[in-house]
């Protein structure tokens, strides 16, 4: 897996913590078929600045709890949620781990390849996650940036991304009853952030030449599918 180093960077300026799948896994789910080329429906999709007004408002309804039991007065903000601030929900705190969420999960296109030995997301503008079965289980992967695990969670598909210093990264993939649509909700959690940040992405299976988009045939990756540009 390699990210760029912007990604990277990112990645490692965050103190964070995650948690995974907890089900068995197996090769594969019957009526569960993820292959083939996805596009971004930005409409169907979650909004980031919505996203990050709901994680704001019910963290500042946690600190006007916390105050009330102590026997503060609610009314005053916490220090802590204030943008610039330090410490456990910052306000630079929270934008980074919304920035964290948008940034591991803007691809525009999606290109999956699955089969009985795996599941390949192939993501434009970004890391590919791989799914490795042996055996019908899950192979962990150990990469210089920390350890990739993926399973099934009943009919969903799980991926997730431990880092150093408790960091943590997962997308979980639904597909729609119709197998037209494909959810991927991506969640950052830190430590830093006593909330998880989750964005909803939703795409839509395209067919290969499909009017704005372009595909190739290669000898490595397959049938590559990219956004047209003028």
């Amino acid at each position: 897996m390699v990210l760029r180093l912007s990604t990277v960077l990112l990645l490692l300026s965050l103190v964070a913590c995650g948690s995974g799948p907890t089900r068995e896994a197996t090769a594969s789910r019957v009526g569960v078929d993820f292959s083939g080329q996805w596009s971004l429906d930005y409409g169907m999709s979650d909004n980031l600045q919505a996203s990050l007004n709901v994680l704001v408002r019910e963290l500042q309804r946690q600190a006007e709890r916390r105050a009330q039991a102590a026997g503060a007065d609610p009314r005053i903000p916490s220090a802590s949620l204030l943008v610039g601030g330090t410490g456990s929900d910052s306000g630079s705190a929270i934008i980074g781990l919304a920035q964290m969420a948008d940034l591991v999960s803007r691809s525009p296109l999606l290109d999956i390849t699955q089969d009985q030995q795996g599941i390949r997301v192939r993501r434009e503008d970004d890391f590919a996650l791989d799914c490795d079965f042996h055996e019908g289980r899950p192979q962990a992967v150990e990469t210089p940036l920390g350890r990739e695990l993926c399973a099934w969670d009943g009919h969903q598909l799980v991926f997730v991304l431990s880092l150093p210093d408790g960091l943590g990264i997962r997308h979980r993939l639904t597909l729609g009853p119709d197998g037209q649509l494909l959810n991927i909700a991506s969640t950052v959690s830190s430590d830093r952030v006593s909330q998880p940040f989750t964005l909803n992405r939703v795409y839509r299976r395209i067919e290969p030449g499909a009017q704005g988009f372009s595909c190739q045939q290669t000898l490595t990756r397959g049938t590559v599918c990219t956004t047209e540009t003028d």
